[in-house]
C-alpha cells in the first residue's frame, strides 16, 4: 500500500513539473509575429502587389502596402509578390533566434527551450520586408537587441556652497 502512495505522489510531481515548465515557453511572446510588406520598383514605393510569404511552419497571402500574421521558424520566410506588367519581387527573409529564448533555458529549462524552437517561438523576422520588384534579394535577420547600458547621469544645477559666489554666466552674442 505505501508503494502505491509514494508512486502517485512521484506523478504528482512530475506531472506538476512537466506543466510548469512547458508553461515557460511562453517567456518569448508566442509562435506568431506580425510583418509588414512593402513592394518598390527603382521608381518608389508601388501598391497593389499581391505577395505570398512562406516558410515551413505555412503560408500567408497580403496585398502591399499590407500586413500579416506569420508563424515564426528558425527557417528563411520566402516572399514572392506579383503585380501586373512587372516582374516579380524575390526575397528570402532570415530568421534570427531571440535574445530571450537563451534565458528561457534558466527560466523554463531544456523543455522549455526545446519547445520554444520547435514551435518557432524562439524566433524572429524582421517586422517590415521591402521586396523589390523584378529582382531576387535576402533580406537580413533583425538585429538583437544589446542589453541596456547604464547611460552617464546627467548633470544638475545645484546652488554654490555657502560663502562662495556662483560662476559668472557666459555672455550671449
Amino acid at each position: 500500500m505505501g508503494e502505491v502512495m509514494v508512486f502517485r505522489s512521484w506523478n504528482g510531481v512530475v506531472l506538476l513539473a512537466a506543466t510548469q515548465l512547458v508553461g515557460c515557453a511562453s517567456i518569448v511572446n508566442g509562435q506568431n509575429q506580425s510583418v509588414s510588406v512593402e513592394s518598390r520598383t527603382d521608381s518608389g514605393p508601388i501598391s497593389g502587389a499581391n505577395c505570398k510569404l512562406s516558410n515551413n511552419k505555412g503560408t500567408w497571402f497580403v496585398t502591399t502596402p499590407g500586413s500579416t500574421m506569420v508563424q515564426r521558424s528558425f527557417e528563411d520566410l520566402s516572399v514572392r509578390c506579383d503585380k501586373d506588367t512587372l516582374e516579380p519581387g524575390l526575397v528570402s527573409v532570415k530568421s534570427s533566434t531571440k535574445a530571450m529564448a537563451f534565458g528561457n533555458i534558466i527560466f523554463g529549462g531544456i523543455i522549455g527551450a526545446g519547445v520554444d524552437m520547435s514551435t518557432g517561438a524562439a524566433y524572429d523576422y524582421p517586422t517590415l520586408i521591402t521586396v523589390q520588384m523584378g529582382k531576387s534579394t535576402t533580406q537580413a535577420a533583425p538585429p538583437q537587441a544589446a542589453p541596456a547600458q547604464a547611460s552617464p547621469a546627467q548633470a544638475t544645477p545645484t546652488a554654490p556652497a555657502a560663502g562662495t559666489s556662483a560662476p559668472p554666466a557666459p555672455a550671449k552674442n
